[in-house]
């Protein structure tokens, strides 16, 4: 199983030493939280909350996910990168094809894209992309990624995209794999029929049995069941390895995360502080999975 530290809500000027203390610590990746802005007045409801209250505000730290990820990967060797969740409808899928091949050529492949559709419509108001359309332009958007990371010259006619022949250079070494996040239904049918992997938002033990069962078996209809397929599930419960076993070989959960710093070890910590806890989750779970 794999183990990802969320470094989502960390302090800015420590990251590029999170990034170092979580290789040393023996962290697969590690995975950061996108948004553009926090709006003065949000009418919208955080759909993972029972009163539609996000645990952030416009002082929480939200840095560009890419341009840290470049940071990050220049510091260390091993340690690989992703977002949980890239707002993919709220950009261009050329501008998005571009910065995530361009990290991924120098990072030498160390990097995935964890996408969602977002949620608060205010952001898309200001950025002036419609936000209704968002599901079905994301599903036409992994088209066009994976035609513009190809390297080859191609074109995309679709229905919200109109592309003419295009070419894009430098290409990845390879594909970034796609992780799809949510919980609808239309996220799951779009992480059987288009993602290469799924992410949780933060189940129980009990929960992940349902969904990783219900994407086993849309895979399925699509035909892809054979094909590997990634799932990251942070637990809403403390991790146990002996559960993280069972959940690995009863459902095929091939990974996991530790929570961010601010729900272990509280808000406004050292750096310090955040090594010794990634060092204390791989001595008393990674090394036990």
């Amino acid at each position: 199983m794999k183990f990802w530290q969320v470094a989502s809500f960390a302090e800015p000027d420590q990251l590029l030493g999170i990034a170092r203390a979580a290789e040393e610590a023996g962290f697969h990746g590690l995975l950061l939280s996108d948004h553009v802005f926090f709006p003065g007045e949000l009418r919208s409801k955080y759909p993972y909350s029972e009163d539609g209250t996000p645990g952030f505000d416009g002082t929480t730290p939200f840095p560009d996910p890419w341009t840290t990820i470049a940071a990050m990967s220049a510091v260390t060797e091993r340690l690989h990168f992703g977002t949980l969740v890239y707002i993919l409808p709220l950009r261009h899928p050329l501008e998005v094809a571009k910065s995530v091949g361009t990290v991924s050529l120098l990072s030498g492949g160390r990097v995935s894209l964890g996408i969602g559709a977002g949620w608060i419509r205010e952001e898309f108001d200001a950025m002036g992309v419609e936000f209704q359309t968002r599901g079905k332009r994301m599903n036409e958007m992994l088209e066009v990624l994976r035609k513009a990371w190809s390297g080859e010259m191609c074109e995309h006619r679709g229905t919200h995209f109109d592309l003419g022949s295009f070419q894009m250079s430098p290409a990845p070494p390879s594909p970034p794999p796609v992780l799809v996040g949510g919980l609808s239904d239309a996220a799951l049918k779009r992480a059987a029929a288009l993602g290469d992997g799924w992410i949780g938002t933060g189940q129980t033990p009990e929960e992940v049995g349902h969904y990783l069962g219900r994407l086993q078996a849309l895979r399925e209809e699509c035909g892809r069941a054979s094909e590997p397929f990634e799932t990251i599930v942070p637990l809403a419960v403390p991790p146990d390895p002996a559960q993280l076993r069972d959940l690995e070989a009863e459902h095929g959960m091939t990974a996991t995360t530790a929570w961010p710093f601010p729900y272990t070890i509280g808000p406004g910590t050292t750096l310090e502080q955040k090594r010794d806890a990634m060092l204390g989750f791989a001595d008393a779970v990674i090394s036990k999975v």
